[in-house]
């Protein structure tokens, strides 16, 4: 075998297919006859078929194995091909099994994740379940006693007491920017003075207001 495919390409006898398609499609657009001179298109259509010829068996892993035996044949003897061939098998072993380890270790971590996401999603619907049975008692519990005949009277939470703190101090600051337009300040002013009563309050609110501070 005296051509070398891989001089013919100007690649190395180690690159990828996509290298080697990479540089077929670079030489044919750099060799092809069409883009010639018409006195060196044969010499050029001769190029082209040694291109194509070298592009046809790398191309294809099965003429690119054959063809890569053959040329380890011509340069190195054949107990150090067959040396280097079951390195190469062993070698392509160990990657395989340590693929084969790191495939085992994430569907173990999956597998565990899936179980914990499973326990804390039933945890989660057990405790809506129990909420519900628990407000199904107490709507229970107080329409029964409502059909006794008996008030029922809800303590207060902190978040209402707190909404309620907010929504009074809003009223507050609505009413100081109101009172701030001339017009609604007269108002409440001519209100003040002409009733007595509401008059009386404020009066009192204020003292008591500026005495305790």
């Amino acid at each position: 075998m005296n051509k070398n495919y891989y001089k013919i390409l100007e690649v190395d006898q180690k690159a990828s297919n996509e290298i080697i398609e990479k540089a077929y499609k670079t030489l044919v657009k750099k060799y092809h006859p069409d883009l010639q001179n018409p006195e060196k298109q044969k010499e050029y259509e001769e190029k082209m078929k040694l291109i194509n010829e070298a592009y046809s068996v790398l191309s294809d892993d099965y003429q690119r194995a054959t063809y890569d035996e053959q040329l380890q044949n011509e340069t190195i003897s054949k107990q150090e091909y067959q040396k280097i061939l079951e390195e190469n098998r062993n070698l392509k072993q160990e990657l395989m099994n340590l693929e084969q380890d790191r495939t085992n270790t994430r569907n173990h971590a999956n597998e565990q994740y899936q179980q914990q996401y499973q326990q804390r999603y039933q945890q989660q619907y057990q405790e809506q379940i129990n909420r519900a049975v628990n407000q199904a008692y107490q709507d229970a519990y107080v329409q029964d006693m409502k059909n006794r005949g008996y008030k029922i009277k809800y303590k207060p939470t902190l978040k209402q007491y707190k909404n309620l703190i907010i929504a009074i101090i809003c009223v507050i600051g609505i009413f100081i920017l109101l009172f701030q337009i001339p017009p609604i300040k007269r108002f409440f002013i001519n209100i003040y003075e002409e009733n007595i009563i509401i008059k009386s309050i404020v009066d009192i609110f204020i003292n008591t207001f500026t005495t305790k501070f």
